[in-house]
């Protein structure tokens, strides 16, 4: 295993702090909105995003989250085709450019969501939350009903669009379960809420580039049994990336912990990953805001995010030498 970091794109303390933990690969998102650039189905985009990061001593290592608006795809609305092209052409440009890797998901009109941003967590850091009960009498959102069975159809038509050029690219494709894992959220299906769903996407193709990112926080709360999980999936080698978190709770109720108070027994799970033969990226995630900082990019604060990969990094070394 190798840890990596979500960095964005404009360089920052964060890019720094990298630096200064030992960290050498970089995962970006490079939708428009957060780039200021077109999106990454343009070379340019991509080749500035690689030489940022390669002028600090970092390798661009893959993508993570939706790199232009997903949302006729994921909805199936007129246009799709376009933006499928458009999405192929960004994997045939990551192959080009030596990024291997993508993060995806395929929740629509609402991604990673949160009802709590700041609930007190160990020495008043604060911490991000979800329960079910404050969105009673909460509107649809403009994109009203969407089913879960009109979901799988617009999935199944977005893999038969980009696997082939993912393989053709040797980019690995890791699906991101939803989070929260709750379906429907105001009306809309969320299709990767539990195993099964995921289990199910990757029956639909034995391409060798379409597997997971196995985000443990997610199927912590799902109350999947993690490491039998990650076994499954890394005997198909369809376990491409690893989000390192923890949460306390059940699907409709729960909030983030501090990566080393939470319910899993971290040191057991990283040996277990390790053991069944996962050699890829991990990574941080969905850090506590801690003493002096503003929480307004809750989860992703510089300090707690210091002291996540110094917790991750003293297990990998200790179980590297055991």
């Amino acid at each position: 295993m190798f840890i990596v970091d979500f960095l964005p794109f404009d360089p920052d303390i964060r890019w720094d702090l990298a630096q200064q933990m030992g960290i050498r690969h970089a995962i970006v998102k490079l939708h428009p909105k957060t780039t200021g650039r077109a999106p990454p189905s343009d070379i340019d985009t991509l080749a500035e995003a690689k030489r940022r990061f390669a002028e600090r001593g970092l390798e661009l290592y893959g993508l993570e989250g939706d790199p232009m608006d997903m949302e006729r795809i994921k909805q199936g609305k007129p246009g799709r085709d376009e933006d499928l092209e458009r999405y192929c052409e960004m994997l045939r440009n990551m192959g080009e450019l030596g990024i291997p890797l993508i993060c995806y998901n395929f929740m629509a009109e609402i991604g990673w969501f949160r009802t709590q941003t700041g609930i007190p967590e160990r020495g008043g850091a604060l911490v991000s939350g979800f329960d079910s009960k404050d969105l009673e009498g909460t509107p649809l959102t403009e994109a009203g009903e969407i089913s879960e069975e009109a979901m799988w159809e617009h999935y199944e038509y977005f893999l038969k669009a980009v696997l082939p050029a993912a393989e053709s690219a040797g980019v690995k494709m890791g699906l991101h379960p939803d989070d929260p894992p709750v379906s429907p959220l105001r009306g809309i299906g969320r299709i990767f809420s539990t195993p099964d769903g995921v289990r199910r996407a990757l029956s639909l193709s034995n391409c060798p580039e379409h597997g997971v990112t196995f985000c443990q926080g997610c199927y912590t709360t799902m109350g999947a049994d993690v490491r039998a999980l990650a076994n499954e999936f890394a005997s198909q080698d369809r376990l491409f990336f690893i989000h390192f978190r923890d949460v306390r709770g059940s699907p409709t109720r729960f909030r983030e912990t501090f990566h080393d108070n939470g319910p899993t027994d971290m040191p057991t799970l990283l040996r277990h990953y390790r053991d069944i033969g996962f050699s890829g990226p991990i990574r941080v995630d969905h850090v506590p805001t801690m003493a002096g900082e503003r929480n307004d990019d809750p989860g992703y604060g510089a300090q707690g995010r210091l002291f996540a990969v110094g917790y991750l990094k003293g297990i990998l070394d200790t179980i590297e030498n055991t």
